[in-house]
């Protein structure tokens, strides 16, 4: 009987299994071993190095383009189904014919300042969310609770509108903390990215001071162009659903006589009752029901297209530092001038945008206009602010300060004309007034909200980590809002006084500021503390603290220089050795000659 081959050529052995490939050059055992395991030979490390640093700059575009979408889409939907929802529950005839004794009104009331009281208490606890969840999942949770919102508007009662709208009051400083933070680490990765080779050839630890932010401009003047057509997607439903049901300005003004700079508090004798006809169920909940399928779209985009903003040992290390230090971070920033003197900005943020969405789009168009040409009003402010968005990038040609003061400018002037304007109510030839003051108000926005996170982003840049800077920008723009929130019953001189006084002071602390910062005031900065890793199954790696500045880094290297120059030589040392626990170090750490962990 025949011996059956081997399944498996032996090693070395000479024989008829020998063969020469296409090119003569011998493909058995006898193959040259450079053959057999060295590299392909069409193989150029430069240009797979080249590849791969471009796949990883799209990456960082599709991260930005992804969160920009998902929320303007969150936002979108938010703020539509509130306009509808309020509009629809101050119809007198709609709650008692749907709702009879139910109280909507003051449901209302209280689901308001439900939005608007929580943020009070974000400063304490929005740090300690974004460390604890990371910046994306902070983000992802916060859509979340926006589309849980949404979601309650099926089953309309006290106990799901106002729960809901205190969640989403919580989620309001997180969400845009995040989001700010993210946008900007996206800028200093795009940076790594390009420049690699640099990073490769160690020519430095740190980027250069301002290296990242012509990227920051542009990251940031995309995501507010994207943000800003929020406001035009909330008037989506009003236009294609609500207005067929509205009466028209003969009926809802009928004894309104004065608007605009005489009128005091919100449509001061506006019509009870707006709606012609009540629109059925049925109707209401396939608007609805396309809400929540676009709240879920924009979860779906954070949670599937937006990449993590940090690597697994850097969240180890940003939460490393305690969370003791975390929570009391935000008021040790309070220390630096620079956040002093841009909170008078932090404020007006916050009364502009509510008095475009109440004061100008209500005192002064609707009052006049009628509710009808509501929708179109937003829509000019909307599609104005998201195009002038993009002159926020005048400030790769410009000084930082140009857009900023240029905003400031603009929103002064028609201040000081809306002071002196009040239309004729059911007077239709001073619409285009109106447009052009609501498209003229969203550019000074788009410039307002564009310089103030990227100059946030440059100042801090050595910190790397912007989560305490942009939690205390949005606590502040919280504040005022609930502020301007308070007084919406007080006069239209009043309010518009207020905004004057508020935008004098913010351009002149501004001003102050720059005016320091060139005379070479160096910003007192809290120190934080390096991260303490506890963890004994797990070996940290990294080197680098991810929160500390570059004058943290110099004392740190300064410190660990004098240590090891103070240190004594190796060796046995004399009397018994101090007891604690030990472990006998891993392969990995024989390898790097390392003892194990630090016990802390």
């Amino acid at each position: 009987m025949e011996a059956k081959p081997p399944l498996y050529p032996v090693a070395g052995a000479a024989g008829p299994q020998v063969d020469e490939d296409g090119l003569g050059v011998p493909d058995g055992p006898e193959a040259p071993l450079d053959e057999l395991v060295g590299a392909y030979p069409d193989y150029n490390e430069e240009e797979e190095e080249r590849r791969y640093y471009r796949r990883k700059r799209l990456g960082v575009l599709k991260n930005v383009l992804a969160a920009s979408a998902g929320g303007a889409l969150t936002y979108g939907v938010y703020l539509g189904l509130l306009q509808m929802q309020l509009i629809l529950h101050y119809d007198e005839t709609y709650r008692e014919v749907k709702y009879g004794n139910m109280g909507l009104p003051d449901i209302d009331s209280k689901m308001l300042m439900g939005i608007n009281v929580t943020p009070i208490a974000a400063l304490l606890y929005t740090p300690v969310l974004i460390r604890f969840f990371g910046t994306k999942w902070m983000m992802f949770l916060a859509v979340g609770i926006y589309a849980l919102f949404v979601s309650t508007n099926y089953w309309e009662r006290y106990y799901t509108l106002v729960p809901s709208a205190v969640a989403l009051g919580m989620a309001i400083v997180p969400l845009w903390a995040s989001i700010g933070n993210y946008i900007t680490r996206m800028a200093q990765k795009y940076y790594e990215y390009s420049h690699y080779k640099e990073e490769e050839q160690g020519l430095q630890k740190r980027p250069p001071r301002g290296s990242h932010a012509p990227y920051l401009m542009v990251f940031q003047a995309i995501f507010y162009s994207f943000f800003h057509l929020s406001f035009a997607c909330a008037q989506l439903p009003m236009i294609y659903f609500l207005n067929h049901y509205l009466y028209d300005l003969n009926h809802t003004l009928h004894n309104v006589h004065s608007c605009g700079t005489n009128s005091q508090g919100i449509l001061s004798g506006f019509n009870k009752t707006v709606l012609r006809t009540l629109p059925q169920s049925r109707n209401l909940i396939v608007v609805e029901s396309v809400l929540m399928a676009v709240a879920f779209l924009a979860m779906l985009l954070v949670l599937c297209l937006c990449g993590a903003a940090y690597r697994p040992t850097e969240e180890i290390d940003l939460r490393s530092v305690g969370w003791g230090n975390i929570f009391q971070l935000p008021f040790k920033h309070v220390r630096d001038f620079r956040l002093r003197h841009l909170v008078p900005f932090f404020i007006y943020s916050g009364f502009e945008v509510l008095f475009a969405c109440t004061g100008l789009a209500l005192g002064y168009g609707v009052c006049s206009v009628g509710l009808e040409r509501l929708a179109y009003l937003l829509l000019a402010y909307s599609l104005g602010a998201s195009s002038a968005s993009l002159l926020g990038l005048l400030g790769l040609w410009l000084p930082r300060s140009v857009p900023l003061v240029a905003g400031a400018g603009l929103h002064l002037l028609l201040t000081l004309g809306l002071f002196f304007w009040a239309p004729v109510p059911r007077v239709l030839q001073h619409s285009w007034i109106l447009y052009a003051a609501a498209t003229l108000w969203g550019v000074g926005s788009a410039l307002n909200k564009t310089g103030l996170s990227t100059l946030l982003g440059i100042l801090y840049e050595d910190k790397e980590r912007q989560d305490f800077i942009f939690t205390i920008y949005h606590w502040w723009q919280a504040m005022a809002i609930f502020a301007m929130y308070l007084g919406s019953s007080l006069p239209m001189k009043a309010k518009l006084a207020v905004l004057l006084v508020t935008l004098v002071a913010a351009a002149a602390s501004y001003l102050r500021m720059e005016q320091q910062l060139r005379r070479g005031v160096v910003p007192r900065q809290p120190r934080i503390p390096r991260p303490q890793h506890k963890v004994r199954g797990y070996r940290y790696l990294e080197e680098d603290n991810s929160d500390e500045s570059d004058a943290e880094g110099d004392r740190g290297a300064a410190r660990g220089a004098g240590v090891e120059a103070e240190a004594q030589p190796a060796g046995p040392r004399p009397g018994p050795e101090p007891a604690g626990p030990c472990r006998r170090p891993c392969p990995y750490e024989q390898a790097l000659g390392g003892d194990g962990p630090e016990e802390q």
